[in-house]
């Protein structure tokens, strides 16, 4: 897969993304990056640690989150953009569901659009990636966990996602895909998609585990955010066992040291 500048071989490792979150109330990071400065000191440690991707965002999309303005998501992700693609040679995913905010982030140097709706919301977005021959991040989601057949509608809705992709013209090598833990589902749900990590496989898309410290590690350890490293870990762990090319988090150096030590020991055969 490409991003920006760099040739992902995604077949045979999995990579970093790493979450610099430029809002006040994100649920595990809220405010502690919100300035300009800090948002850039933790930029470079973030990129010290290793990771592979530089994903910025400036609206929470926790659960119950409050949608903010088009302009306010734009003068909060832009500067850091602008400054991520001057100082450090990386690639930088804008994570915005706007097709407005993702435009004003392209042309401030962003490299992948990562869609929390898999371009289902905004239906300028598809075209708009295709224009900039971005990459993009396609994650599933749904307003309601509400299905027929669980897995199996999941599975639907993520070909619908590729689908949009697609009619748009987007190349394949540009497209990723995110079976989107803790976004539509129930805490049961979660746990299952989990359980079934190698059926995304089928769409024939790199795909990308976003776990990092969410909700159903917290349900599950009876944990607040801040304590979720190690079941992130081993979310983590599973995404390399199961050929993720990706893995989204906020911890970069343990998770690469997890992803190191487990793909030494499938390379054993």
């Amino acid at each position: 897969m490409r991003i920006g500048n760099r040739e992902f071989d995604v077949v045979n490792h999995t990579y970093v993304m790493g979450i610099l979150n430029v809002t006040p109330d994100s649920f595990s990071d809220g405010g502690r990056f919100q300035s300009y400065d800090l948002a850039m000191e933790h930029a470079e440690q973030l990129i010290a640690d290793g990771t592979d991707i530089l994903d910025i965002g400036g609206e929470s999309t926790r659960p119950g989150h409050v949608q903010i303005s088009t302009q306010e998501e734009i003068e909060r992700v832009v500067p850091i953009v602008e400054a991520a693609k001057k100082n450090f040679d990386i690639p930088v995913s804008i994570d915005t569901y706007k097709s407005e905010v993702a435009k004003e982030a392209l042309k401030a140097g962003a490299d992948l659009v990562n869609d929390i709706w898999g371009f289902q919301y905004d239906d300028k977005m598809a075209n708009l990636v295709k224009q900039y021959n971005a990459a993009c991040c396609l994650m599933h989601n749904k307003s309601e966990p509400l299905y027929s057949d669980f897995l199996k509608d999941m599975y639907t809705e993520m070909e619908k996602c590729v689908r949009t992709a697609k009619e748009a013209g987007i190349a394949d090598d540009k497209i990723m895909l995110d079976p989107g833990i803790g976004f539509g589902k129930t805490y049961e749900m979660n746990l299952d998609v989990m359980k079934h990590l190698d059926m995304f496989q089928g769409l024939g898309y790199p795909l990308l585990l976003g776990t990092s410290r969410k909700s159903m590690i917290g349900l599950t350890l009876d944990l607040p955010a801040d304590e979720r490293e190690e079941g992130t870990l081993v979310t983590t762990v599973m995404a390399v066992q199961n050929r993720y090319g990706f893995v989204r988090v906020h911890d970069v150096k343990k998770n690469i040291r997890a992803i190191k030590m487990t793909e030494a020991i499938l390379a054993r055969g």
